[in-house]
């Protein structure tokens, strides 16, 4: 494929039915089936111009839809931007990301990413993500802080992805939300899928990925309240979706809720907080955490401290 800018539009043969879609849009696509799932779900790959799911089977003439992004970055930078390296042995590294840093390379982000600061501080890392994500197993949303895991050798990034796609790894983030939770602790389970309104945006979608989010009420406020949020699955975007759709968004989301709030939170107020995973080499389970950042503290100081009776 020379233009990495094209649309491709592949129709299913009768030899290629009953197919799953990442394996023939991989092969008829000439890419990757991790770049494949990856595209699925970032809403790239359309089936019948709709999105789908990785394992969805083929059926004859079924038209599968591919947009190839192209190549943010050509060559990646280390950079000496510090970071908080929560932990590190031979096979992982454990970060408390800040908000307000992205992942990777992307358009519009060539470099100041999470990605070019562990080049610089971490000179082993698995090489399965490719040039733009060495190292990088998961992602968390750049308003998001917290912790994330990173893999310093294919070992450990394979035996990490699998644990992230079987829900083994435990990820708990703590969230301050818009209104007041009438129940203490709940679940949310709505499929998740590439917005049809705004690409840019995630939606809950009845043909979409499964999803599935609990919670647990920390603190009441009146207006706001404070959240412990445990995923089970890890889609894209979604603690803050399924927020939004239970009509109890994130403060300071300013894409599926309101930006403006009174706390001065700028993103949305969410941190990845614990991470308990199976280590790939011991295959103990480890358990990391990281502190509220500043903002988020000083947010829930003034909530408190208004709370409080006065006399």
């Amino acid at each position: 494929m020379s233009d990495l800018n094209e649309n491709i539009e592949l129709a299913v043969s009768a030899e290629g039915a009953g197919a799953r879609l990442d394996t023939y849009a991989a092969s008829a696509a000439e890419l990757s089936r991790n770049a494949v799932q990856r595209m699925i779900e970032e809403g790239e790959i359309l089936l019948n111009g709709r999105t789908a799911k990785p394992k969805d089977r083929l059926r004859e003439g079924d038209v599968i839809s591919v947009t190839i992004q192209p190549p943010a970055v050509t060559d990646i930078v280390p950079q000496n931007i510090p970071i908080d390296i929560v932990y590190q042995d031979e096979d992982i590294a454990v970060i408390n990301k800040p908000k307000g840093m992205v992942v990777h390379p992307a358009a519009g982000n060539p470099d100041g990413t999470l990605v070019n600061a562990i080049m610089y501080h971490i000179k082993d890392l698995s090489g399965i993500g490719g040039e733009v994500r060495p190292g990088i197993v998961h992602r968390i949303d750049r308003m998001t802080s917290g912790l994330l895991v990173i893999a310093k050798n294919d070992a450990a990034h394979n035996f990490l992805a699998d644990e992230l796609k079987t829900h083994a790894v435990s990820r708990v983030y703590y969230a301050l939300c818009d209104g007041n939770f009438r129940e203490d602790s709940g679940t949310v389970d709505a499929p998740i899928a590439r917005s049809k309104n705004d690409r840019k945006k995630m939606a809950v979608d009845k043909d979409g990925r499964n999803a599935v989010t609990h919670w647990q009420v920390l603190e009441r406020f009146g207006d706001v309240t404070f959240l412990r949020v445990e995923l089970e699955t890890g889609r894209t975007h979604q603690i803050r979706v399924h927020m939004s759709y239970i009509k109890h968004p994130i403060v300071g989301d300013d894409v599926y809720g309101r930006a403006k709030n009174k706390l001065g939170i700028t993103g949305q107020a969410l941190h990845a907080g614990e991470l308990r995973l199976t280590h790939p080499r011991t295959h103990e389970v480890v358990s990391f955490t990281a502190p509220l950042p500043e903002e988020f503290e000083k947010a829930l100081d003034k909530l408190r401290r208004s709370a409080m009776p006065r006399f």
